[in-house]
């Protein structure tokens, strides 16, 4: 359960990393929401990577490239799948970017990124 925690406290950091960056680049820098949503979870996966690999998986005793590979493979899934959705949702739909992400964000981080980081990319 605590390792549940920390993963969480980590995924809300990375959430927060992602969603600011998404809202900076179409707010101040005017760009696409699509775009602004990859670079965003893009940084996001990254601080994710680093502490879920330090203090959440206790992954840092062990060799960083398998890691890095397997958590590559994720996350690609996990952008693929974010952009998808986003641009589904926010375009078809039309809600806003930022109720998309969050949306999606929630949704993703309960049925995809904890059970891999913990089953497949930290094991």
């Amino acid at each position: 359960m605590f390792t549940f925690l920390k993963a969480q406290a980590v995924s809300l950091t990375a959430s927060c990393i992602d969603f600011l960056a998404t809202i900076l680049i179409v707010e101040v820098l005017h760009d696409w929401y699509l775009w602004a949503s990859i670079t965003g979870t893009l940084l996001g996966g990254l601080t994710y990577f680093i502490l879920g690999r330090n203090w959440v998986f206790g992954g840092i005793n062990k060799k960083i490239g398998p890691q890095l590979a397997r958590y590559f493979v994720v996350w690609i899934g996990y952008l693929i799948l974010n952009a998808g959705f986003v641009y589904l949702i926010t375009h078809y739909l039309g809600s806003n970017y930022v109720v998309s992400k969050v949306s999606v964000s929630v949704i993703m981080a309960i049925s995809y990124n904890y059970l891999l980081q913990k089953k497949f990319v930290f094991k």
